[in-house]
């Protein structure tokens, strides 16, 4: 668990990728998504592997799972379509890789590296190379991506009144990179990534405040559970309208939530908002 000692009598955690970051798109699109393709022999039904994948991790309730789940369940798509099947494809998902993630909650690369030694599992093998490989082409990618606008100027608020951190299933080191790139990390007292546990692990850290006394931002559902999970409020990040929503934050949210007038309806009419943004299902027919 995060060691964490609080120094205000607030705490904000932060997702990253999509939320304070705009990268979820070059991420997905041209680091997961063609590793995916390559590592798993899905180039003959790449039109739908993209489209699974993209839909998983940018276009529906999913969006912003670990990459192993969501490996998963762009797979499980993958084996509905017709399309895919007329074309000879049979699409298996490891048993092994399943049971994985069912049974470790610290879903990165230093936990299944681990596993495929305690086991020499050939499908948890495979797995791992496409996650290093993804990470490999994330850190030749990405770079050059500020934050959003009015997420430096909302930390800056925040600084002194709230302790904050940043709180996402990212793996650490690119993290680490991304907030140090921008020069942020000086407005936060953590950085939690997946090795250090899931988001709800990770903002375990409200127990120390008192109620309605910490906020998670972010722009998945996943986010909102993490928040749930732990009585904390939660404010949305819309996808597709990060800005506005960031300004909103920066302008309005910041007050209540210090001023004690977030909770109930305002929180409410934010929940419901966010919640016409990301789709169950996908427009393909099954």
């Amino acid at each position: 668990m995060l060691d964490f000692t609080r120094k205000h009598d607030f705490l904000v955690g932060i997702d990253s990728d999509g939320c304070a970051f705009d990268t979820m798109e070059l991420k997905h699109k041209e680091c997961f998504i063609p590793n995916i393709i390559n590592h798993w022999e899905l180039q003959g039904i790449s039109k739908y592997a993209r489209e699974a994948a993209e839909f998983v991790n940018l276009y529906s309730k999913s969006r912003g799972i670990n990459r192993f789940p969501a490996l998963i369940e762009a797979l499980e798509w993958l084996q509905k379509r017709p399309e895919v099947k007329a074309r000879g494809y049979d699409i298996t998902i490891p048993p092994s890789l399943v049971a994985w993630v069912k049974a470790e909650t610290k879903l990165g690369n230093p936990a299944l590296e681990k596993a495929v030694a305690e086991s020499d599992d050939p499908d948890l093998k495979k797995t791992l190379v496409w996650s290093e490989a993804v990470n490999t082409s994330i850190a030749g990618m990405v770079r050059g991506v500020p934050p959003f606008p009015f997420v430096r100027e909302s930390l800056q608020k925040l600084q002194g009144k709230a302790d904050t951190l940043v709180v996402s299933a990212t793996p650490q080191e690119a993290l680490v990179r991304e907030w140090d790139e921008h020069d942020l990390t000086q407005y936060v007292v953590a950085i939690c990534g997946q090795e250090v546990g899931t988001k709800k692990e990770s903002l375990g850290a409200a127990s120390q405040f008192e109620p309605d006394h910490t906020l998670m931002i972010g722009d998945a559902p996943g986010d909102y559970k993490a928040a749930v999970a732990n009585q904390a409020l939660f404010y949305p990040i819309n996808p597709g309208a990060e800005e506005a929503s960031w300004e909103r934050f920066h302008n309005e949210a910041i007050d209540r939530f210090l001023g004690g007038a977030f909770a109930g309806d305002y929180q409410q009419a934010l929940l419901e908002e966010f919640d016409r943004y990301l789709p169950e299902k996908p427009g393909w027919k099954m």
